[in-house]
């Protein structure tokens, strides 16, 4: 399987608002996630998350964010 260093992670906008998703990058950092699976991270460190194909998981994130709905992933170059 490939490990891509970067991926773009698509973020729902507020329910009702009409707005754009928030697209959010994401790189391979050095941790483990429960499990033994690879973290990403933002350049901030405030999102952490577990990838599997093109499903994210949201492993942290700043208060306020709904963690337990997956998003969407897409590999970067």
């Amino acid at each position: 399987m490939t490990v891509h260093q970067r991926y773009r992670v698509t973020l729902p906008g507020p329910v009702g608002a009409h707005a754009d998703p928030a697209v959010l990058l994401v790189r391979l950092v050095h941790g483990i996630a429960p499990g033994g699976d690879l973290v990403w991270a933002d350049a901030g460190g405030r999102w952490r998350l577990r990838i599997d194909g093109e499903v994210a998981t949201v492993l942290t994130a700043p208060a306020g964010y709904d963690t337990s709905c997956p998003l969407h992933a897409v590999p970067m170059p």
